[in-house]
């Protein structure tokens, strides 16, 4: 029976983002999740989600039970497993001499923590660097209020594990990534009560025949892209109001 093959970069491509490989890590040193769980800060349901996702973008089993044994069982890797963190080892390796040598440039202008999204590559056209501004936490879900460069606000709505996950804390840099189609921009008096609107101006627009899609300038260097109404009709300049449910706003996180 042939083994699948391990998917080192889908799995690796989304390490700064979270804590699933350092979770993955403990297991292979605890060989218990649930210990594994409480050593990385997380529940017990937030390291199973991290084991599941890195398996899927893995394409193979990365951790198998263990039976017998003092403890009457627990969990053990596999070898895929163990080759993903080295794998993972020698980037993070690799990567620490790149940055060093960018830091150590004298005048540099590039803004290293804001480079998240340079590892990324998703369907997703709004990445807008934010600062998370605070954190509320409901029955299943967390609220994660973050600041962009102009001051405006932003509220992502997401799961409790996912919160613990990317280990999100009031202060961090992060990136707030959004779907153009879940931008609905129009005029001001006629937009819907939502508490994701943000103020700015029209600087480009396609035909309506092709979708309405807008540019919308909130400050100089940050744009967002969304769609008008079919029946709404703007123009360049003009201040609108763009408008996005919480549950759309994904966050992403530097390592």
């Amino acid at each position: 029976m042939s083994h699948p093959t391990l998917q080192l970069a889908q799995a690796l491509g989304h390490q700064a983002g979270d804590k699933r490989l350092d979770i993955l890590k403990r297991i292979g040193e605890v060989g218990s999740i649930s210990e594994a769980a409480r050593s990385a800060n997380v529940s017990y349901k937030a390291a199973w989600q991290a084991i599941d996702t890195l398996s899927n973008l893995a394409g193979t089993v990365l951790v198998e039970k263990a039976v017998g044994g003092s403890g009457g069982g627990g969990a053990r890797l596999t070898q895929a497993g163990l080759e993903l963190l080295e794998a993972a080892q020698l980037l993070n390796q690799a990567r620490a001499g790149v940055l060093a040598t960018l830091e150590q440039r004298a005048g540099t202008s590039l803004n290293l923590s804001g480079l998240a999204g340079l590892g990324m590559r998703t369907s997703m056209r709004n990445q807008l660097p934010c600062r998370i501004q605070a954190i509320a936490q409901t029955t299943g879900t967390a609220r994660v209020q973050l600041e962009l460069s102009n001051g405006a606000l932003l509220v992502s709505k997401i799961t409790i594990e996912s919160a613990e996950l990317l280990g999100l804390k009031v202060g961090m840099s992060a990136l707030a990534l959004c779907k153009a189609t879940a931008v609905t921009v129009g005029h001001e008096a006629q937009q819907t009560r939502s508490h994701n609107q943000l103020r700015g101006e029209v600087l480009a627009m396609g035909p309506v025949a092709q979708g309405g899609e807008v540019s919308v300038q909130l400050m100089p260097n940050l744009l967002i892209i969304g769609f008008s109404d079919d029946h709404q009709e703007l123009s360049p300049r003009q201040t609108v109001l763009a408008s996005l449910d919480e549950s759309a706003v994904v966050i992403a996180v530097a390592q």
